[in-house]
């Protein structure tokens, strides 16, 4: 977050000469934007590292061994009936038997593992004997309505029923079977409930749910009643079971969600979630430190706001011309969101906590809670990721990082083009291989896993048999050009792009001086003078070295500047212009560098002895190169001046 220093040319003061008139003198600035900008670098590693901390606060190891042993336990099949698992489920049958088997066993644990029979507090089931169970599990399906799609004339005799897909249009929302109590009647969810984006579709929050009891044989016997009355129809598309577990040992809920489909093609597909979140945020000691670490963050923010509302005030549109402006207001308005949502989080949580868990018998909505916080999660890696990428705006006086900026912006347009070309080619296949190996492949079974299907081609990973099985003849063709053109052809044209503009970019470099020592003068400098306050370290005798290696090179990139605008003159006098300031900035830079109380020979001379070698040496060579161009810029003359004497001579002949 840069700050609102503005930057300033050369400060100009009043010197009073030995006549008696006041003469001005150039103060060099670039020590002082040198200094602004290390200090903006400072502060914004420390607003870095408040995120970062902040960050990795909210996350842990447990979390992922957490997911990793109650998906063990839910998904994967036991060794006695490999079919009992939850991701073999590939019919109705199949989901009973999950359902009355694998589901329970996970659900309930009342026995140690000795068989020996657990004294259970209030009936509560500790899943792993560390897990506690809160509330009980819920199991919700939605339907959807009987002649919601069309059927040919010729099989009218032959079908009696036509169930489509899942939409919202289409859903099911009447009383069926029984209709005497909650699970054979559509029940509404909040507005404020997510809905679940699956395989086949978008379900709504809503639809026909019951809950298991607290006992597992009570949730035997109503699963079994459930299955013998046909609770699940052949409008069913969706079956939800949600629960959720509390781990005091680490202070972590996790809310699990099992899904199972049933797509109108027939069959079942699969899917599960689990959330591993900390909704409980200020416990220990340590969660504490991050408390401040978020008051600290949010009076990062303030500051930011109002140093980026005032830079917007003073250069109005011109601020928004800038990159590093808008990924600026992107950070902001992240940030603000995420500070808002954690508000409202813990909030909601305390105002929640209490309700969800007052009875014991029912299900305690956790998924609302953890789908946020989840987002929240997702908000804030964002925030961090272009946080980090906005370091190369405080890194740009090192060469290697402006050789990178430079070679990125100046083959921009290339780029650009040759994009245009690869993702024409691209496309192309993507949609024959769609075409072609849709029906057969699952790595081409939609658009989408076509261009990714692609991008793992060109990284080497790609099963080849699988695509010439689907079409013995198109198949190796589609590979063997796909490989040839994208892989060889145009990759290798990007890396050439790419290549070949920095070469240039690092040729054009060689010739500039770097101010990389400059920086590396002045860190040095501001060490020993920390070290002298201190009392750790004698002061120097000859302080003036490092302002003589900076000033050189302030004087050296002036001079350039100033021989690049000399070359391009289109006149004497405004060469002679530049020479006569030139000399006389120098004698000011000297002066500035020598100070003395009379302005006579003898200071000149004594500021003369002064200069270095490598001072001499570089005014020597930038005296060669001021040569060159002058005979360049002669030459361009000349021609042009001969271009214009054979247009007069054209024009001449014209008007005869």
């Amino acid at each position: 977050m840069e700050s609102s220093v503005a930057r300033q040319g050369p400060a100009v003061d009043q010197r009073l000469s030995g006549s008696g008139a006041v003469k001005p003198r150039v103060s060099c600035s670039r020590e002082l934007e040198l200094k602004t900008t290390l200090r903006e670098v400072v502060i914004y590693i420390v607003f870095l590292t408040d995120l970062c901390i902040l960050t990795f606060g909210m996350v842990s190891t447990d979390m992922y061994y957490l997911n990793k042993v109650l998906s063990h336990l839910f998904l994967e099949p036991s060794s006695e009936d490999d079919r009992s698992g939850f991701g073999s489920i590939r019919s109705r049958d199949d989901f009973w038997r999950f359902a009355e088997g694998p589901l329970l066993d996970g659900l309930y644990w009342d026995k140690w593992y000795n068989n020996m029979t657990l004294t259970l507090q209030n009936n509560n089931s500790h899943i792993y004997y560390e897990n506690l169970l809160l509330g009980v599990a819920q199991i919700r399906q939605l339907k959807v309505h009987n002649n919601t799609c069309s059927i040919y004339p010729y099989f009218h005799t032959f079908l009696e029923g036509c169930y489509s897909e899942y939409h919202y249009q289409a859903e099911d929302r009447s009383d069926f079977g029984l209709r005497n109590e909650s699970e054979w009647k559509y029940t509404s969810a909040s507005s404020l409930s997510p809905w679940y984006w699956g395989s086949m579709g978008l379900y709504s929050s809503g639809g026909y749910m019951f809950t298991l009891p607290k006992s597992k044989q009570e949730s035997v016997e109503k699963l079994v009643f459930l299955r013998q009355n046909s609770w699940l129809t052949r409008g069913t598309r969706v079956v939800f079971i949600d629960f959720s577990t509390y781990n005091a040992n680490i202070n972590l809920f996790c809310v699990i969600k099992l899904v199972v489909e049933f797509p109108a093609t027939g069959g079942a597909l699969t899917s599960s979630h689990f959330y591993s979140v900390k909704l409980l945020r200020y416990v220990t000691y340590y969660d504490y430190f991050l408390a401040s670490c978020e008051i600290a963050f949010c009076l990062f923010i303030i500051t930011f706001i109002i140093q980026e509302a005032i830079k917007i005030v003073k250069l109005k549109m011109e601020y928004f011309r800038s990159a590093w402006n808008w990924l600026e207001l992107l950070l902001l308005v992240v940030s603000i969101l995420a500070i808002a949502f954690n508000i409202y989080r813990t909030v909601q949580v305390s105002l929640l906590m209490e309700e969800l868990l007052s009875d014991a018998h029912v299900y305690p909505d956790f998924y609302f809670l953890a789908f946020w916080q989840v987002l929240y999660n997702n908000m804030i890696a964002v925030n961090i990721f272009f946080a980090w990428i906005k370091i190369f705006k405080y890194v740009s006086f090192n060469k290697t990082m402006t050789q990178l900026s430079s070679t990125l912006s100046r083959c921009a347009k290339d780029i650009i083009g040759f994009a245009i070309m690869f993702f024409i080619i691209f496309f192309a296949y993507a949609q024959l291989g769609y075409l072609v190996f849709g029906s057969q492949v699952e790595e081409f079974s939609t658009f989408q896993n076509c261009i990714f299907t692609q991008f793992r081609i060109v990284l080497g990973d790609f099963n080849f048999e699988t695509v010439e099985a689907a079409n013995r003849i198109l198949g190796p063709i589609y590979f063997i050009t796909f490989v040839f053109f994208v892989f060889f052809v145009l990759l290798n044209m990007f890396l050439a792009i790419i290549n070949d503009t920095y070469s240039e970019v690092k040729a054009d470099f060689e010739v500039i001086p770097t101010q990389e020592l400059q920086i590396r003068d002045l860190f040095r400098r501001s060490c020993n003078k920390a070290l002298v306050k201190l009392k750790l370290k004698k002061p120097e005798m000859d302080t003036n070295a490092a302002d003589e290696s900076l000033e050189s090179k302030e004087f050296s990139a002036t001079e350039r500047e100033d021989i690049s605008k000399l070359s391009n003159g289109d006149s004497a006098n405004e060469k002679s212009h530049l020479k006569s300031s030139k000399l006389q900035e120098g004698e000011e830079k000297i002066c500035q560098k020598y100070p003395s109380t009379e302005d006579t020979v003898t200071d000149s001379v004594t500021a003369q002895s002064y200069v270095s070698t490598a001072e001499f040496q570089q005014l020597f060579s930038y005296t060669a190169q001021l040569g060159k161009e002058l005979n360049s810029t002669n030459a361009t003359l000349r021609r042009i001046m001969k271009s214009m004497q054979q247009l007069k001579d054209t024009a001449g002949k014209t008007a005869q």
